[in-house]
């Protein structure tokens, strides 16, 4: 915490020390992780086991404190009118009764370690405070869902009483009653239990494990999380803050509420230092988030006036003193202590705001004298004796409440602002409760799964990339109109020529089948971390191997009199792992990488036309066309595309293939368009397996421009374009070593 000096103004060297004031602005930060499949929250999904004890544990101890569990216990009505849901509860609690050990300690102790490793595996320390944010969300839901679901079994059992034994339904009935009206207080002291045991959790092993993980440099984010406002609805518990804090007000008309007391500590800072106006704000909130700063300034009420520093605070202290008494609420402060002794007596019949207000103000105390009264059980002797104790409070003994009630509202400053902070960052944690949502953000990669080791399965290794293959049949529509008027099936021509034969290649080069069209099928190959970078390089052999195999097919179908068909086929690469969204228990890939290789596997018919009758051993070309206008301005917005039994990659793909294999470039005569063609050929082998290797030829061409009406060459642009070669000849021509070919 940076220690900023502030100095009082007009006042001598000997009487004023500046005090050195820390400050400490509250963080927590989850900056590094990937936010969820609504891209607003992070998606978490907690141990089961985990989920069952919690529950189970946060039932009891609201049963125990509402003081329902022996309600619940009870012996079961008469047969005939028992419910079999509130039979297998009363089981369950008798079970319990018997002591049988909580075991949710032990077990959230296991998530949080193993939380707290895997954010050491991955070197990210807001994993763990995802995992400590998440329990503590999951822990707060359950408070309020448990304590509904136990008073709709109270309420069960009510029913089941009626009319069999009136005397013990009655009894129960006021329990119950009871119950319902002590939620604040029953959810108050469960809470706190959670809170003792999260704090013994940390400092038992967590706080330990931490620090010989990630050293000594412990993240400011997990001291949010040891509040002891963790689990109050919104920190302004009245018996929280008087137990562990100073009890404020919290009606509009009390003078002493959270931020006109705030107010009144601000002023008093002013009082001492000229805090520059543009982040006077932010330094101010800093000094009242540190509550060592009540000794620095005031020596927290008791200042030893043998040292200069303590005389200093001593003044300091007559400064906050009289403040207090210019803003009229120096009795509600030493009220806010008088009080806490008083709750235990009289909590059950007054209000905690009403019987501090009676200490102070003569009205409010006849008021409550009169509540005594008429409950008939209690004293009013204890009141009298605090309404003294208010009134003639004075000098050091008033000076030493108001030093300490300047440290204790700095301590609840300080945790109010932690809860500020952790609230606003868990709104930020969405916890999974369904299993379809679940698996479509395990799918995405993006949802955080909190384990027990035992439930922790083999990790899949991480998507890095993925290559989409997209092999489409020309003309589709037309070849199944012809199969139908020669009264031929369509569906199995294409199966038995086409899908099966693909099919039967997936395994082999570990390839998986996206979905099926009409005319094209749609293949992905997945690059995963740990395994060979070899994606880009197998899906060139695999669609080779395609082409080959429809090549093949085609030659016996036009022996049969059969129209034979025709392909073209694209390759996209994305670095990057695919998306996913659920078509019920179906998932459906979401991928740039689809769309582009729709465009890499299409063919111009213009372009065809006029490509088919020069015999290039090329099957993918690229045409920059040039506008019918002037043959000098180049028409951006179209690009026309030929591919016939070809195979086109992307730019992303060619990058990609470098680096998993040693392209090495090789010369070859090849007949061209035009007479001249600008291209360059790389070959390489690849391994399909430990024991079989492919070599695959890309060409590497630039786009040209052209004119469309003539198909002439123009100019060669600088726009790259690939094409894994798929002509026999040219594969031939390298394994003989020649180098040239004819046209194939």
């Amino acid at each position: 915490m940076p220690r900023i000096p502030i100095f009082k103004l007009g006042s001598t060297a000997e009487e004023q020390i500046p005090p050195v004031l820390a400050s400490y602005i509250p963080s927590l930060s989850l900056d590094g992780l990937q936010v969820g499949v609504d891209n607003l929250r992070y998606d978490v999904y907690l141990s089961p086991r985990f989920v069952e004890a919690a529950r189970a544990q946060i039932a009891r101890l609201i049963a125990r404190h509402g003081d329902v569990e022996g309600l619940l216990a009870a012996e079961a009505p008469p047969p005939g009118t028992q419910n079999p849901f509130l039979t297998k509860l009363t089981t369950a609690l008798k079970q319990r009764s018997k002591g049988e050990p909580a075991e949710l300690k032990p077990v959230l102790t296991d998530l949080l370690v193993a939380a707290l490793n895997r954010a050491k595996a991955e070197n990210k320390v807001a994993l763990d405070l995802l995992a400590r944010g998440a329990v503590v969300k999951f822990l707060r839901l359950e408070l309020q869902h448990q304590f509904a679901q136990v008073l709709e079994r109270c309420r069960i059992l009510l029913k089941n009483y009626d009319g069999v034994r009136q005397q013990k339904a009655m009894e129960y009935r006021e329990r119950v009653a009871s119950f319902q009206v002590r939620k604040k207080i029953i959810l108050r002291k469960v809470g706190q239990e959670l809170f003792l045991m999260l704090r013994e959790i940390e400092k038992e092993t967590l706080a330990h494990m931490r620090r010989s993980r990630f050293g000594d440099s412990d993240s400011e984010g997990h001291k949010l999380f040891i509040n002891r406002l963790v689990f109050s609805e919104d920190g302004r518990d009245d018996y929280l803050c008087a137990e562990h804090y100073v009890m404020l007000g919290n009606w509009d008309r009390d003078p002493d509420r959270f931020d006109p007391m705030r107010e009144i500590a601000c002023k008093f800072l002013r009082s001492l230092n000229q805090v520059s106006e543009g982040n006077e704000e932010v330094v101010l909130d800093g000094w009242l988030n540190v509550p060592e700063n009540a000794q620095e300034l005031v020596g927290n009420g008791v200042p030893d006036e043998a040292t200069p520093q303590g005389r200093s605070q001593k003044s300091r202290l007559a400064a906050w003193v009289r403040l207090l008494e210019d803003e009229s609420v120096i009795e509600y402060v030493i009220a806010s202590y008088e009080v806490v002794p008083l709750l235990r007596e009289y909590s059950s019949q007054i209000n905690p705001q009403q019987l501090k207000n009676a200490l102070v103000s003569r009205a409010e105390c006849a008021r409550v004298e009169r509540l005594i009264q008429e409950g008939g059980r209690l004293s009013p002797h204890s009141l009298y004796a605090a309404v003294s104790r208010v009134a003639s409070c004075r000098g050091a003994e008033c000076a030493k409440i108001a030093g300490r009630f300047l440290r204790d509202f700095l301590r609840y400053h300080r945790d109010f602002r932690r809860l500020e902070i952790l609230n606003a960052a868990l709104d930020s944690v969405n916890l999974v409760g369904t299993e379809k949502l679940r698996q479509l953000s395990s799918v995405n990669g993006t949802l955080y799964e909190f384990l027990l080791p035992e439930e922790q399965k083999p990790a899949e290794e991480r998507v890095l990339g993925h290559v989409i293959i997209k092999a489409d049949i020309r003309d589709s529509s037309r070849l199944t109109r012809s199969l139908l008027d020669s009264g031929l099936n369509p569906a199995s021509y294409f199966s038995l020529n086409f899908y099966e034969p693909v099919n039967k290649l997936l395994a082999k080069y570990a390839a998986s089948k996206v979905f099926l069209e009409g005319d094209a099928i749609i293949l992905a190959l997945q690059e995963k971390e740990g395994e060979p970078g070899l994606a880009v390089s197998r899906a060139c052999v695999l669609a080779r191997e395609i082409v080959e195999i429809v090549r093949g097919y085609n030659e016996l179908v036009i022996r049969s009199g059969l129209p034979q068909l025709e392909l073209g086929v694209g390759i996209s690469y994305q670095d990057s792992a695919p998306l996913y969204l659920m078509d019920g228990e179906k998932r459906i890939m979401i991928s740039e990488a689809l769309n582009e290789s729709d465009r890499l596997s299409s063919c111009n018919k213009r372009a065809r036309k006029a490509i088919e009758p020069l015999g290039s051993p090329f099957h993918v070309y690229a045409f920059q066309t040039v506008s019918d206008a002037d043959a000098g301005e180049v028409a951006e917005d179209f690009t026309m595309t030929y591919n016939l039994g070809g195979i086109r990659i992307n730019p992303a793909a060619f990058a990609r293939l470098r680096q998993e294999v040693s392209l090495e470039p090789v010369e070859l005569a090849l007949p061209t368009l035009w007479g001249k063609e600008k291209f360059r050929l790389h070959t390489a082998l690849v391994a399909v397996d430990n024991e079989i290797f492919r070599r695959i030829v890309v060409r590497e061409s630039w786009i040209p421009h052209i004119d469309p009406r003539t198909f002439s060459l123009q100019k060669w642009t600088d726009k790259p374009y690939y094409e894994v070669c798929t002509d026999s000849a040219i594969y031939a021509t390298l394994e003989r070593g020649k180098g040239a070919i004819s046209g194939s």
